[in-house]
């Protein structure tokens, strides 16, 4: 530590390090930033999936219920046949939304800062 900081700011379980778990995933804030632009915060899975291209329906499901199991996204199942299964962002979603949209947006105003970076292995630029 260095002198003088505040060793609670660097607890295991602190706010910055709670939201970096959050987004741990590049598709947590995709899946949020899709439902807020793209959808009015509520669509069904696969017009989901169709947004969001090089997901796979595994992945997005699964994050779907870490969604929703974090609060994030609520799920809705209309009595249809078949069972039509539409998420919606909650109230705790809209607020992750923000910082999402202004990091999106400093992305894109940036994106010459983001070409100069070094490829990462795993990245499929």
């Amino acid at each position: 530590m260095r002198p003088g900081s505040d060793e609670e700011d660097w607890r295991e379980d602190c706010a910055p390090r709670r939201v970096l778990e959050l987004f741990s995933t590049k598709w947590t804030s995709m899946i949020l930033h899709t439902l807020h632009k793209l959808h009015q915060g509520r669509a069904r899975t696969g017009v989901l999936e169709r947004s969001l291209p090089g997901i796979s329906k595994k992945m997005l499901t699964q994050t779907l219920k870490e969604m929703e199991h974090s609060g994030l996204v609520s799920r809705h199942v209309h009595s249809t046949r078949p069972p039509a299964v539409e998420y919606r962002l909650t109230d705790l979603g809209q607020r992750f939304v923000e910082p999402v949209e202004l990091l999106y947006a400093w992305g894109r105003d940036n994106a010459d800062a983001l070409d100069a970076l070094e490829p990462r292995r795993t990245s499929r630029r």
